[in-house]
């Protein structure tokens, strides 16, 4: 079997490093340092080269302006993107076009993916809930209008990254009779508000609130899986970005080691540091392989192949490697810088807010393996 990438994603990782060689992990106040968001808006000179680059649009079908790539030239960008810790909605934003793309109507599709594609509008997803613990699409009532024509919308989403800056949001929703639906909604719109958040990392996040929104059908997709789909192309997207930060991590950690001399000597010479050196690199070795393979069933489920296992049961492998792993690595990496790795003119106490940040949007691993057991006692591996 060939596992090499293609020459259209390889191509991509090109671009993204191209675009990010530039960005500067620090090119805002520290997180540690400033109260509530660190900045009110993304990187737009970034977003601007994102989009000259053709990167905004690279899962988007040609007709629609894209490059016709799929889920693993997207984590390809991503985990590109995490190693400068880019300050810009490039998951939410391409995952939701996504989405619409597989699934909305000719009406929204054409009024987003275009914008979506140059990066003229820009797109996010609420999808952790009401407390970040619930299913998202519970929070959320959606509720047919009496004429037919449009759907109301009732509920609260917490955390959704990005929101004061994006000009759509793609808000799951359930129907009470079991069926999950996808709501785009314009951020100005009648009774819907933002409440300020903020993530561990310092980036400003939304509590939205749907009272009495009004959306048209056209806006809405019931088509089955449409959200299930979303919601593990953003797990497997922040799976990407946690490999990409844990590997800058131990890269910075592995030039610090071999220039700190204790007793005469590179500290990376002793075997207690050589030890815990390697084992977070087998850890960022098993999130690469885990990510792949649910990038690619992601993928693969598109085309109609399949798996003794639905690819819900790749995603959670990769969200338990990926939220042990970051947080390994990264507390090995400040017990490795021993005080400096806190010194908040030095970039690690950064990656440290970030990576706990992923860890919290994965969830606990524990959750995952019960998923994955619920899977597996459901499901014949025969």
């Amino acid at each position: 079997m060939d596992f090499t990438f293609t020459e259209e994603q390889q191509a991509a990782v090109e671009a993204a490093k191209a675009v990010f060689a530039d960005v500067a992990p620090d090119s805002v106040p520290s997180p540690a340092l400033t109260p509530g968001a660190v900045a009110q808006d993304f990187d737009r000179p970034l977003w601007a080269k994102l989009a000259s680059s053709d990167l905004l649009g690279l899962v988007l079908a040609e007709e629609h302006g894209g490059a016709g790539l799929d889920a693993i030239a997207l984590c390809l960008v991503l985990r590109e993107a995490a190693g400068v810790l880019a300050r810009v909605p490039l998951l939410e934003h391409c995952a939701t076009a996504m989405a619409v793309q597989a699934h909305g109507g000719p009406e929204l599709t054409a009024a987003l993916l275009p914008g979506a594609g140059d990066g003229t509008l820009v797109l996010t997803a609420a999808a952790h809930g009401r407390s970040g613990h619930d299913p998202a699409e519970l929070a959320v009532t959606a509720r047919r209008d009496s004429d037919g024509d449009g759907w109301t919308l009732e509920g609260v989403q917490t955390a959704v990254p990005w929101a004061q800056s994006a000009d759509w949001i793609a808000v799951p929703a359930h129907t009470g009779g079991g069926e999950a639906v996808l709501a785009l909604v314009p951020r100005v719109t009648e009774g819907l508000t933002l409440a300020e958040q903020s993530s561990t990392s310092g980036e400003r996040l939304a509590e939205l609130t749907l009272d009495g929104v009004r959306v048209p059908a056209s806006h809405l997709i019931e088509a089955p899986g449409a959200w299930e789909r979303l919601r593990q192309l953003l797990a497997t997207g922040t799976c990407a970005l946690a490999l990409g930060l844990g590997e800058r991590v131990l890269a910075m950690t592995s030039r610090y080691t071999a220039q700190r001399e204790q007793f005469g000597f590179p500290v990376a010479t002793f075997q207690a540091v050589a030890v815990q050196a390697a084992d977070r690199y087998i850890d960022l070795r098993a999130m690469e392989v885990t990510l792949w393979q649910a990038a690619w069933r992601l993928d693969a489920a598109t085309g109609g192949a399949g798996g003794p296992l639905p690819s819900s049961g790749d995603v959670a492998v990769a969200k338990i490697w990926a939220s042990e792993g970051v947080r390994r690595v990264v507390q090995t990496a400040q017990h490795l810088h021993g005080g400096f790795g806190a010194d908040t003119d030095y970039p690690l106490h950064r990656y440290h807010a970030w990576a706990k940040q992923l860890e919290l949007q994965l969830g606990p691993a524990a959750a995952h393996e019960e998923a994955l057991g619920d899977l597996l006692a459901a499901h014949s591996l025969a």
